[in-house]
């Protein structure tokens, strides 16, 4: 069991990350390819991948990532990034020593082959090549997938900050995760390695993931910022591929819903109130409470009073809507954000 040690300092420098870690999603599908579980959710998936991504490429990128055990944590940075390539340029950035000695601690767990060896000398050929696989596969088993994750990955945030603003950090660490166990003040994780991991009021992000599965993971190293990946609700149709059919400037979405109920929508994903639902579509509060009433009615929103105003948040339905089932619809989901 990992136990997770807060102090009164961390407890209020808890965030959540309201968009998907690009690399975080491709070293954890890499796990989930090398494995026949949640074959409703992943199964489809699997099958693309293998047939789109060249072996050799292939063969760089699962000699780094065991299905079980130890990754290299540089293959997932710590610091936060607004894009893949941006991740990726910074795991390419990292520090020759501290990858040699990673991947030293890779090798206790599976023998070091010629690719691993030649990685952990640090030239710039074996850095390069590593970039040009990570790339390959990103390309073929997140990007498509991006939109559909990524719209999970939000409603899930906004789910959490509701959670952490009306109930406080003990409803959203107790709530995390079945296998998650909150006994104040320390946070354990269950079905991972014997370990204690004090925070020492540098706090927590947690990060949720499409690709987690079963049980929450973070980095190794306890000297690297405290980031702990949990899995968001799964459901089949949860990696749904944008269809590339469409041109960038259609928007079928819209052509279902119409512009304005689309937007609207759009705006649930993170939760809002009918005033906030105005501004984010630019119509009057009435009309907002009239488009809000037929998503509901239609199943795609649920509606609760909060306070003296009431909130709007998105349904698994509607979420499967603005994923692209069905309307190809290519909108974007915010970057980041915390709770």
């Amino acid at each position: 069991m990992l136990r997770i040690h807060f102090t009164p300092r961390d407890l209020t420098r808890v965030t959540v990350a309201t968009t998907p870690a690009p690399l975080w999603e491709v070293l954890l599908s890499l796990h989930m390819l090398q494995h026949s579980e949640g074959r409703l959710i992943f199964e489809d998936w699997r099958r693309h991948v293998r047939a789109t991504v060249a072996p050799d490429q292939m063969r760089l990128l699962l000699e780094l990532t065991p299905s079980k055990g130890y990754s290299p944590d540089f293959l997932t940075p710590a610091e936060p990034a607004p894009d893949f390539d941006t991740a990726l340029e910074q795991a390419l950035a990292t520090p020759r020593q501290q990858i040699r000695s990673q991947l030293d601690l890779l090798a206790q767990y599976r023998p070091a082959s010629p690719w691993t060896r030649e990685l952990a000398q640090g030239g710039r050929t074996s850095m390069q090549k590593l970039g040009r696989a990570i790339r390959t596969y990103h390309d073929a088993a997140i990007a498509p997938y991006w939109k559909s994750i990524g719209t999970h990955v939000s409603a899930d945030h906004a789910h959490r900050g509701e959670a952490l603003a009306r109930h406080g950090v003990d409803r959203l660490l107790s709530s995390l995760h079945p296998r998650v166990r909150w006994v104040a003040p320390v946070l354990q994780v269950l079905d991972m390695n014997d370990r204690d991991l004090y925070l020492d009021g540098r706090g927590i992000e947690l990060q949720p993931s499409a690709f987690c599965w079963q049980v929450p993971t973070k980095l190794r190293d306890p000297d690297l910022k405290p980031i702990l990946v949990y899995p968001i609700q799964h459901a089949p149709g949860i990696l749904r591929q944008t269809p590339m059919e469409h041109p960038p400037s259609s928007d079928p979405l819209g052509a279902l819903l119409g512009s304005t109920r689309a937007a609207a929508l759009e705006a649930t994903v993170s939760g809002c109130t009918t005033t906030e639902l105005a501004k984010r579509c630019g119509i009057s509060p009435a009309a907002a409470s009239h488009q809000a009433t037929v998503l509901r009615e239609a199943g795609l929103i649920t509606t609760r009073r909060d306070g003296a105003s009431v909130r709007h948040e998105i349904t698994q339905l509607g979420i499967w809507l603005l994923s692209g089932h069905g309307s190809g619809n290519t909108r974007q989901v915010p970057t980041r954000s915390t709770a």
